[in-house]
């Protein structure tokens, strides 16, 4: 379900060659981004994606393990190294193995893109794919988990598959509040766009300090038109609810 390999071979810029309408005739195991029937991200609505009020049930056990932080291109990558713990989604274990961001967030809920988007990535035994996301809107209150990254991640912004040691990580800092979220079936967000992945998505929005998320962003390289356009045009039949599937 890793995309690492690929990330060479693409790019979330609109005009590029290599582009998101492209991505599927980059490669002929990439052709999912272009006809995959159950692609993410897709715009979310309390009718469309299965709100829910369901304490306890993400099931979460995370603890702190030994992580590296990688320059992957087009984001910053967690990488644990050790176990990270796990998520149980209808009795199957999802054991947490990266986590990274999106600027500007890549769902939408009723028509708005929050400013940030985090996803902590799981894998099961089975090489079935689980992510939480969690939404980030700039505001007054710091995000101690980011805030505590910021000089590794300052180390590595400006080298492309660097990777920097951090010791050890709390995803438990990073979770976010999950008692109501948004849950659906879809796929990666990057090539190969692998589909059966299950999402979801932390209803409550994250506060993030105007000056981290400034500096996050430029670290990053990203251009809010350049990504907000990338999602729209290339992922407008994710958002046919005939193509998704509600779990």
């Amino acid at each position: 379900m890793d995309e690492d390999e690929a990330e060479e071979d693409f790019s979330y810029r609109r005009d590029a060659g290599n582009g998101p309408a492209r991505w599927g005739l980059i490669r002929r195991e990439w052709a999912a981004c272009s006809v995959g029937l159950q692609q993410s991200p897709m715009g979310l609505s309390d009718t469309v994606a299965g709100l829910a009020d369901r304490p306890g049930r993400l099931g979460r056990s995370y603890r702190p393990a030994a992580a590296s932080l990688v320059n992957r291109g087009h984001d910053i990558m967690v990488r644990f190294e050790g176990d990270a713990g796990s998520l149980v989604i209808n009795g199957t274990a999802y054991h947490l193995k990266q986590l990274h961001w999106h600027s500007p967030a890549e769902h939408t809920v009723d028509g708005r893109r929050h400013d940030m988007e985090l996803h902590l990535v799981h894998e099961s035994a089975a090489n079935k794919a689980a992510v939480i996301a969690v939404l980030y809107e700039v505001g007054r209150h710091d995000d101690a988990f980011l805030r505590h990254l910021e000089p590794f991640i300052r180390r590595i912004a400006d080298v492309r598959d660097r990777e920097e040691r951090v010791g050890l990580v709390d995803p438990r800092r990073a979770r976010g509040s999950a008692s109501v979220y948004y849950r659906y079936m879809g796929s990666l967000t990057a090539p190969p766009c692998t589909e059966g992945v299950i999402w979801t998505i932390v209803k409550r929005v994250h506060a993030l300090h105007w000056p981290l998320f400034v500096h996050f962003v430029h670290m990053h390289h990203l251009s809010f038109d350049q990504r907000h356009s990338c999602i729209i045009d290339t992922h407008l039949h994710c958002w046919l609810v005939g193509r998704i599937t509600i779990i």
